[in-house]
């Protein structure tokens, strides 16, 4: 479908979904965006639903402005994929070893190492840049300089909620690594401040949502809110970067028959800021449940634990700032999913994949997220499918 147009306060607002499959609090966390002064465009992807502030699944064009819990907690959360030259073939019939030694490789929910990974032992890394990365943290907030040492040891680590780290096969039977996560504990503690910050300056006081507080240029809040913002998303990277590296060094382990080689890596963002041009205005975009979609940019779109994802290339439409969804977006709320499904639901949902099969995990069941082929024909005018995955190891926080 191409997109829907919606009236708005300030800018229209554009949706790759039918406005009436929208729950009624996003809708009107879609209006509330729109009436920010800053406003310049509003984009909708098909994964939208209910968040805080604004909506998961916008992408939020701004001049002069940003709006931090607009970007979220999980800043520069997103994806890594890598397609490897096993084949289904390879894989043993039964996952059960390969899954567990994913997850003594890589900690997972609120886990961290030992001690911090070095890099300089990781098979493949790019450590330039990793020591000036790690020097800018005496720059950011004062309010988190504290937890260094837990964000030393968080790097390299997945986490809880929908993150995960998968082995997958696409339909040509080649087997693919995948994983979704963040900048953890210290991007969070970050998010929460910089929004604490926001929401006491006197020009947000008349905003119709507390949570929808920006900062503006040329103030020293903007300026220490880029500065975090944008040492946050490098973290994020960077833990994929050492989570892929830590799934690799399984892979090789685990295979070493095969001699397992790796294709290039596709990585993307989907809880950021970038700084882009559209109708002749530099603007601050926030893609918050969206990746970039660039002509000829690579994406990662998950589905849920039990159905698959794809592997995308953007067709650069500006309609929607160059973006596309970012997953397939909850239809239900985290508590409305334990209440509706219990284990056996989770255990039949999940048939085929070696994956957790607990309570803790019911919230994630695939019947709580919206049907990932139906997304993806949505924003058929945003990205065309390069493959698609099927999962068959699924490792959760």
């Amino acid at each position: 479908m191409s997109y829907v147009e919606v009236p708005g306060a300030k800018v229209p607002i554009r949706m790759w979904t039918d406005p009436a499959s929208v729950e009624g609090a996003a809708l009107q966390q879609l209006q509330n965006v729109a009436t920010l002064p800053w406003i310049k465009g509003l984009a909708v992807m098909p994964d939208v639903h209910y968040g805080k502030g604004a909506t998961v699944g916008s992408v939020i064009a701004m001049r002069d402005a940003v709006c931090p819990a607009a970007v979220g907690v999980d800043i520069g959360c997103g994806m890594s994929a890598v397609r490897t030259s096993l084949t289904a073939n390879d894989l043993p019939g039964d996952l059960s070893r390969l899954r567990s030694k994913i997850e003594q490789a890589i900690p997972v929910g609120r886990g961290m190492h030992d001690d911090p990974v070095d890099p300089g032992r990781l098979h493949g890394f790019a450590t330039a840049g990793w020591d000036d990365f790690w020097a800018r943290f005496g720059g950011v907030a004062e309010a988190v300089q504290f937890r260094q040492d837990r964000a030393t040891k968080q790097m390299g680590t997945l986490g809880s909620g929908n993150h995960f780290v998968e082995v997958c096969t696409d339909t040509d039977g080649s087997v693919w690594l995948m994983l979704h996560s963040g900048s953890r504990n210290i991007g969070k503690e970050l998010a929460e401040h910089h929004i604490g910050v926001a929401q006491k300056l006197p020009h947000n006081q008349g905003l119709v949502d507390r949570d929808l507080a920006v900062f503006v240029a040329d103030t020293p809040q903007m300026a220490a809110y880029r500065n975090d913002l944008f040492w946050a998303q490098e973290y994020a990277k960077y833990n994929r970067t050492i989570m892929m590296a830590l799934l690799k060094d399984v892979v090789r382990k685990e295979f070493k028959k095969a001699k397992v080689t790796f294709e290039p890596e596709i990585s993307c963002h989907h809880n950021y800021v970038a700084e882009e041009r559209y109708d002749g205005m530099d603007l601050l975009v926030t893609r918050k449940g969206a990746i970039r979609a660039g002509s000829g940019d690579y994406g990662i779109i998950p589905g849920s634990m039990g159905t698959g994802s794809y592997i995308v290339k953007g067709l650069g439409n500006e309609k929607s700032f160059n973006s596309a969804s970012h997953g397939a977006g909850r239809r239900m709320s985290r508590n409305a999913a334990k209440r509706r499904f219990s284990t056996k639901d989770l255990e039949e949902q999940t048939r085929g994949v070696e994956c957790r099969k607990d309570s803790g995990v019911v919230d994630e069941i695939p019947g709580a997220y919206k049907p990932i082929e139906q997304v993806i024909d949505q924003q058929r005018d945003l990205v065309q499918v390069v493959a698609k995955l099927k999962q068959v190891v699924c490792v959760k926080g």
